[in-house]
């Protein structure tokens, strides 16, 4: 696999930043199971974990407020590096950023031991949660992540979010799954509080 250093990527209006590959889970349709980047971008495999400094010298290069988004969404999963996302739209509210969104598989609170909710939303003005499946089974299929708890603590992480009333809170499942799993996934979603999107594979 080809590793550079792409810290952020334009995709349509929008910047995406990869700050980590880490990820607790190993969905059966991960974009890396296919490719080394995505939307066109260079390759999205880290060298290693950029400093703060590497990413603050990384995102001056850039027109921050031309952006409609900027989106914590890599590689890997944003919150395995939370304080450098915290820190990170810190600087990014410090250049006049317009909206800040962070896609999440929800298992921040398993990666770190203690519920990090209130922090997260503090922090982004959109939290999107990959539901991916309705069930706890159809989840672990799915996703396959290294905790056993973990569809429990996604929803609760979600609940939690919902709770502090700081972000727009939305769970999200791809379009692979069927018809039916996706209208269940729509009714979880709103029992939490949330609402739900369908992203289409490529999306």
């Amino acid at each position: 696999m080809a590793k550079a250093m792409t810290i952020s990527y334009e995709v349509g209006n929008n910047l995406y930043l990869n700050f980590t590959n880490k990820c607790p889970c190993a969905c059966t349709f991960c974009i890396r199971n296919h490719a080394d980047g995505a939307y066109g971008s260079d390759p999205l495999w880290l060298e290693h974990e950029p400093t703060m400094d590497e990413i603050k010298a990384d995102l001056d290069k850039r027109d921050l407020t031309k952006y409609d988004e900027i989106v914590f969404c890599g590689y890997g999963e944003p919150t395995e590096r939370l304080d450098a996302v915290i820190e990170a739209a810190a600087f990014l509210r410090e250049k006049g950023c317009k909206k800040l969104r962070i896609n999440t598989n929800g298992l921040g609170d398993l990666i770190h031991g203690r519920s990090i909710a209130d922090e997260l939303c503090t922090a982004m003005d959109v939290v999107s949660i990959s539901l991916n499946a309705p069930t706890e089974k159809d989840y672990m299929d799915v996703t396959r992540p290294r905790f056993p708890d973990a569809f429990s603590a996604l929803r609760n992480f979600t609940r939690d979010c919902v709770k502090t009333g700081k972000a727009e809170i939305i769970m999200s499942v791809v379009d692979v799954i069927p018809q039916e799993q996706i209208e269940a996934s729509r009714k979880v979603a709103e029992e939490l509080g949330a609402v739900l999107r369908v992203r289409t594979f490529d999306d």
